[in-house]
């Protein structure tokens, strides 16, 4: 998180399995503080259980993207995350 709010950053990519914090952890204390709530949150992962792409919309993903996927797929997402491509 110090990381996050030492800079300007346009969009997290987040794996869904992380350690020491996972990525929905991530991504509700990115949607908690006031200076990173903004941001293009997307979650990467292996598992595309109903419940954690529940959990992860109801926590403000932006978008969920289930492993393996392509470059494609992966510029689907982050436009429609509201981010643009070059």
């Amino acid at each position: 998180m110090l990381k996050l709010r030492s800079g300007q950053f346009a969009l997290v990519i987040s794996d869904w399995n992380m350690e020491p914090m996972t990525g929905l952890q991530l991504l509700r204390e990115v949607r908690a503080d006031t200076q990173l709530k903004t941001i293009p949150f997307i979650m990467v992962t292996a598992e595309s259980r109903s419940e954690n792409v529940a959990a992860a919309r109801e926590a403000g993903v932006s978008n969920y993207i289930v492993k393996p996927f392509n470059a494609q797929s992966l510029g689907r997402a982050i436009s429609a995350a509201g981010v643009p491509l070059p």
